[in-house]
């Protein structure tokens, strides 16, 4: 469920109330029974821990020789980038 942010006219409280979608905004202060207002907030959303975002997405460095074939070693791979 969302958390709105709400200041009274009256008193000038400031306070966060967790409501559903559906629910009605809050219109009098829970702490003078004034008006009150719905604040816009920034959202309370962060990414935290390992991940593409954290990890430099699209900076990764790939490599661009192939793995190498164990048969190459051997001579036993003709068409192997290796064997050549």
């Amino acid at each position: 469920m969302p958390l709105y942010e709400y200041k009274c006219n009256k008193c000038n409280r400031q306070f966060e109330i967790r409501q559903k979608f559906s629910d009605l905004p809050v219109t009098i202060c829970p702490e003078c029974g004034g008006e009150v207002k719905k604040l816009i907030s920034s959202a309370a959303f962060a990414l935290k821990g390992g991940g593409w975002s954290s990890e430099g997405y699209g900076n990764e460095k790939k490599n661009s020789d192939p793995p190498a074939c164990p048969a190459a070693a051997a001579g036993d791979c003709p068409g192997c980038h290796s064997a050549k």
